[in-house]
């Protein structure tokens, strides 16, 4: 495994969604700014969903109007509806996301309609994003299991990603939501999806929770994925997932793509240096073993 892996830094967003209290604008760009120095190429910067919903990420525009943009970095943003695209398109963000579920009842607790329903909406929005040459990037929850429902089957995750990918979406991620896979089944769902999604396109995006997931990204390097999800300091949860951990550790995720011979473009001690300054900023736990072994 001597090739490159391109990683997609979801701290900003996906990290910072679920802190208990709001987190200054000027921490939130700092980050950015911060995670962009370590040489990451690709950071999801914002978010354009309802302030109702998400109040934490209602400076997104404040945000992407207020970094210090390196010109090979990709700032990205999650946009839900034509309203959230809107708002992206002005505060000029590099690339938008869609996000949809493999099971109906987390569709329906999260985006409150079904995974057809929501494929339905993306239609207009993706049309549109392809007139201002915008790439879109579809996120699939809960691919290995639901809270709601157990386990979802590899063929219901093939169907939705290929219904992403049949779309114009770029680039589809694979999410288990609420960490509770294993390599035997993220092999085996994996097995099912690049049959209708080139593996080229698939990215994927693991939570912690049960501490599997390194060691399904490692099953999965082994399958051809190169891209995968991460967040810097393990930042983040899951509202669904009561205890859940954050995302995969970017630095935990350097430190084994360096073991093994793969290029990430990152700087490890930069990294390191900037989980624990965020973590210091929220006032939590470090939630990257590397981070917290890492010599000062």
């Amino acid at each position: 495994m001597n090739d490159k892996v391109k990683l997609v830094e979801v701290g900003p967003r996906d990290g910072l969604q679920n802190e208990p209290g709001l987190v200054p604008t000027a921490v939130k760009i700092a980050l950015v700014e911060r995670l962009a120095d370590c040489g990451l190429s690709h950071i999801e910067a914002a978010s354009f969903v309802s302030p109702k919903w998400v109040p934490q990420m209602a400076d997104g525009h404040a945000v992407l109007t207020g970094i210090r943009r390196r010109p090979q970095v990709i700032y990205s943003a999650l946009t839900p509806n034509m309203h959230g695209l809107e708002a992206a398109l002005t505060a000029g963000a590099d690339e938008v996301a869609v996000f949809t579920a493999a099971s109906e009842s987390f569709c329906r607790h999260n985006i409150h309609c079904s995974i057809a329903e929501s494929l339905t909406r993306f239609a207009p929005l993706l049309a549109l994003a392809r007139q201002h040459r915008l790439r879109v990037r579809g996120y699939v929850s809960t691919v290995l299991g639901c809270p709601y429902e157990g386990k979802v089957s590899p063929a219901a995750v093939a169907r939705v990603a290929d219904a992403l990918y049949q779309l114009g979406c770029a680039e589809v991620s694979l999410g288990d939501t609420i960490g509770i896979g294993t390599p035997n089944r993220a092999r085996a769902m994996l097995t099912a999806v690049r049959q209708h999604v080139p593996i080229e396109n698939l990215a994927v995006h693991f939570h912690d929770t049960y501490g599997q997931a390194l060691a399904n990204i490692h099953a999965l390097l082994e399958g051809g994925i190169r891209i995968i999800d991460s967040s810097v300091a393990g930042l983040g949860g899951c509202p669904y997932a009561p205890g859940a951990s954050g995302n995969v550790a970017t630095e935990d995720l350097v430190y084994l793509l360096n073991g093994l011979g793969m290029d990430t473009g990152v700087d490890l001690d930069r990294l390191v240096d900037t989980g624990r300054w965020i973590s210091q900023q929220l006032g939590r736990h470090n939630g990257s073993k590397v981070g917290l072994a890492w010599p000062k």
